[in-house]
């Protein structure tokens, strides 16, 4: 076999075993199964929900919205005339679809330097933080899935100067992860997760 061939056999096999989950489960639309399938992001919510006070609903909502449970999730390329790569249309990346600037914030803010935005524990902790500021800074209930969810998208100074409302569409999206949000409520109300 040649050195080349092997090289490259080689560079395969590493590249096949490491970096972990970064499909998104199975049924997004089931919570309970969604949560079965990994239980790590159970784990993950529930230490998020008493730290931070943030229902876990309300953060599965959010996250299905940002990266559909993508661990590696990141926005689209933007090109020119239609085929030449400007770069990505945001610096958002992860489950928690964090910005490079709001997650350096928050490393800093909780001393959390080595926080990766595609580890569950540490987007959902972010989340906690995020939403916690949205309700501090703008009076909006850790429960309230729409507004917080308005808050996450447009930032805090966006929120308060209403941003959205020039954007049906993002009004449009808020409803729908508010609704998410009730149905992984009603579902999680019933599992049975140990």
């Amino acid at each position: 076999m040649s050195r080349t061939l092997r090289a490259l056999i080689l560079v395969l096999l590493v590249g096949s075993c490491g970096g972990g989950q970064s499909s998104a489960p199975r049924n997004l639309d089931n919570a309970c199964s969604l949560l079965r399938e990994r239980p790590q992001y159970l784990k993950a919510f529930r230490k998020v929900e008493r730290k931070w006070g943030v229902p876990m609903h309300v953060m599965m909502a959010t996250i299905h919205q940002e990266s559909k449970f993508v661990a590696d999730a990141r926005t689209p390329f933007r090109y020119v005339a239609g085929v030449i790569p400007m770069g990505r249309q945001s610096s958002a990346y992860g489950y928690s679809q964090a910005l490079d600037a709001t997650w350096d914030e928050y490393r800093a803010d909780q001393n959390r330097r080595s926080a990766k935005r595609n580890r569950i524990n540490d987007a959902t902790d972010f989340m906690g933080w995020y939403m916690n500021q949205t309700r501090d800074r703008n009076g909006v209930s850790l429960s309230d899935a729409r507004n917080q969810y308005l808050a996450y998208h447009e930032g805090h100074t966006g929120f308060r100067k209403q941003t959205y409302n020039r954007k049906s569409w993002l009004v449009g999206v808020a409803g729908k992860v508010d609704a998410r949000s009730q149905m992984y409520r009603a579902q999680l109300a019933g599992c049975r997760l140990r």
